[in-house]
């Protein structure tokens, strides 16, 4: 099968089950190098992009990502490069995997490369501080030849060593076009890893980059041992602070009671694998987060959304008490115990209400 087959005028996207489909991933953190590996297991040849030279070494020599996803033997289709170009150039889908506050530079550096035909998929969860865009936003800005029914999200509970190993992992595809986002469901599909489509793609990036704030005060709550009544009732109360930001923004409030939704948060602030439950349980332990941060080369995405959450919310006058004691806790030194008491001591209110659009 050539590539005129898989992508002409009368076939506008790559044919659904053919391992022939190019596919390059870019960025191989942990969770990039699950779907990278996922994908190449299942059997399509993948170009990976890999920044760190002895990540690309170590996959190269023992099949293996000792850094970020060790004891993971990867699949023998992944081909490690260092050179972006070769990552995108002439491919059908470009999985987005690097940090979000990464994601414009490197996007910015592909865009001459990828072709208009490619559909753009990020599996990267996060705001950015300077443009308050999610990363589907920040896409649009830095690939204006792609489409903006070529591009779509990848999201919901998956812890990636899970995921590696082949646990039953759910998770949800958006995208604006039913097309775009059945591809991505098809591609990535495998018996242990189930997709199902959406279009609500705000809804899906909110659910996804929010709840790491939320999870960062899970894990204040259990470093303080204030107790399951109480991490219980921030995650419903978390919860209820997504979706509030989710109306404001026009999402569908039903994403939000989906896998993108409460799936996800509910494992990422009590899945032990959370590196922002992990963060947020050491500073309410009472260490300083720049020493935790320090410790660590893996990115806990919630530290630097809490900031564009926080920002993005004061613009828009939504009311979201838990995600601004997590900013004031991270950059204000707020104390994790004084923010229970403020947030235990606000004026009492009528739950459904809280609920509305402001």
């Amino acid at each position: 099968m050539n590539q005129m087959n898989r992508m002409n005028p009368a076939n506008p996207m790559p044919l659904l089950n053919s391992t022939d489909i190019k596919i390059g991933v870019i960025g191989a953190g942990s969770w990039g190098t699950a779907l990278a590996n996922l994908l190449g297991t299942k059997g399509y040849p993948i170009d990976f992009w890999v920044f760190e030279a002895e990540v690309r070494s170590q996959i190269s020599t023992f099949r293996e990502n000792r850094v970020f996803l060790p004891g993971v033997s990867l699949s023998e289709r992944l081909n490690p490069t260092g050179d972006l170009r070769q990552a995108v150039e002439g491919k059908d889908l470009v999985l987005m995997v690097v940090p979000s506050h990464l994601m414009r530079t490197i996007s910015q550096r592909m865009s001459p490369d990828v072709p208009a035909s490619a559909v753009i998929v990020s599996a990267s969860k996060g705001i950015e501080n300077q443009t308050l865009l999610t990363m589907s936003g920040v896409l649009a800005q830095t690939l204006p030849h792609i489409p903006e029914t070529r591009i779509a999200v990848l999201s919901g509970p998956s812890f990636a060593k899970e995921v590696a190993m082949q646990s039953p992992t759910v998770i949800t595809a958006a995208s604006k076009n039913a097309e775009s986002a059945t591809l991505v469901q098809q591609v990535f599909a495998t018996p242990a890893f189930r997709v199902y489509t959406h279009d609500d793609v705000i809804g899906v990036e909110l659910g996804g980059s929010v709840k790491n704030v939320i999870a960062i005060a899970a894990g204040m709550i259990d470093g303080l041992g204030l107790g399951l009544n109480t991490r219980a009732a921030l995650i419903t109360r978390g919860l209820a602070e997504i979706r509030r930001l989710g109306l404001k923004l026009g999402a569908n409030p039903h994403t939000f009671a989906g896998l993108a939704g409460v799936g996800d948060l509910v494992l990422t602030c009590t899945g032990d694998l959370s590196r922002n439950h992990a963060v947020g349980k050491q500073i309410g332990e009472g260490r300083r987060l720049s020493d935790i941060l320090s410790e660590t080369r893996t990115i806990a995405e919630g530290v630097k959304t809490a900031e564009s959450v926080y920002n993005l919310s004061t613009r828009l006058g939504v009311e979201m008490p838990i995600s601004h004691a997590v900013y004031h806790i991270l950059y204000k030194g707020l104390s994790p115990r004084e923010a229970v008491r403020q947030l235990m001591t606000r004026d009492l209110k009528h739950e459904i209400d809280d609920f509305s659009e402001n």
